[in-house]
């Protein structure tokens, strides 16, 4: 089993940028592929980007893509995502997610068994 605590939430002015982690405790980490979803109110949790577990491999939804860059540390146990030109509609809980299950689909989160509690992002226009 491997436990998910993020950070680096807030509020932003559209434009900005902001980093959020996603620290991994347990388990060995590199075993799990790793993603970010995000979830605004009233809306299902959805895909933002996703990362393999090496870090060789990443994915990312169309409406981040350019935006959001994905990385991991597996030494330190950490997970990233570097959010720039942020828009308010990104403006959602984001919840890191793990799953040792590689083969299973990286952009559903039916694939992932591990869930951090969430970080609010909030941006304003």
């Amino acid at each position: 089993q491997v436990q998910l605590v993020e950070s680096g939430g807030g509020l932003v002015q559209a434009g900005g940028s902001l980093r959020l982690s996603c620290a991994a405790s347990g388990d060995t980490f590199s075993r799990y592929k790793m993603a970010w979803f995000r979830q605004a109110p009233g809306k299902e949790r959805e895909f933002a980007a996703a990362i393999g577990r090496d870090g060789s491999s990443t994915q990312y939804a169309d409406s981040v893509k350019g935006r959001f860059t994905i990385s991991r540390d597996n030494a330190k146990k950490i997970m990233d995502l570097q959010m720039n030109s942020l828009k308010p509609e990104d403006t959602a809980v984001y919840y890191c997610a793990a799953d040792s299950r590689y083969y299973l689909s990286s952009s559903n989160p039916n694939g992932y068994a591990y869930w951090g509690q969430g970080t609010q992002v909030t941006v304003s226009s």
